[in-house]
């Protein structure tokens, strides 16, 4: 991998349909990582707010928080110099689940979005149905991270 000052550069290889294919067989999603600007509301939000569980965190020498959401970790780094800035570019397009996002499965999509507007969070995108049946939404982290929410039901 070639890096630029900014973001990884794809090496060649990735643009010569002749060489073959490496074939990782990836399994799964181990974890996700965001940088928060506080990790007080990251943990309310993740925690409090999804109902995710805190799970222990190793020993690292830069702060952040760790949770589970089902067999996949959302890791939540202090932003910093080495972590760079909390939060993602601001959205430019039009709709925000075709923009970058990552999505958890709740047991219902309405009455996720009814707690929401309890808590007065707001839903930027949804509740709607896609066209394979889940209903879902879309809401933003303390930080910008765009958060879909769905149910199959």
């Amino acid at each position: 991998m070639i890096y630029s000052n900014s973001a990884p550069i794809a090496a060649k290889a990735f643009l010569m349909p002749n060489l073959p294919s490496p074939n990782l067989s990836v399994r799964s999603i181990d974890h996700l990582a965001v940088i928060a600007k506080d990790l007080e509301r990251s943990r309310h939000f993740y925690e409090e707010i999804l109902g995710m569980e805190p799970v222990e965190r190793p020993a690292f020498s830069f702060p952040g928080l760790w949770f589970q959401a089902g067999d996949t970790q959302v890791h939540v780094i202090l932003e910093g110099p080495e972590a760079g800035p909390a939060g993602m570019a601001e959205f430019q397009g039009t709709m925000p689940a075709r923009g970058t996002h990552f999505a958890f499965e709740v047991e219902n999509c309405e009455e996720a979005a009814r707690k929401l507007a309890d808590l007065g969070i707001e839903i930027v995108a949804g509740p709607q149905s896609r066209p394979d049946g889940p209903r879902q939404l879309y809401i933003h982290d303390p930080d910008g991270y765009t958060v879909e929410l769905f149910s199959k039901a």
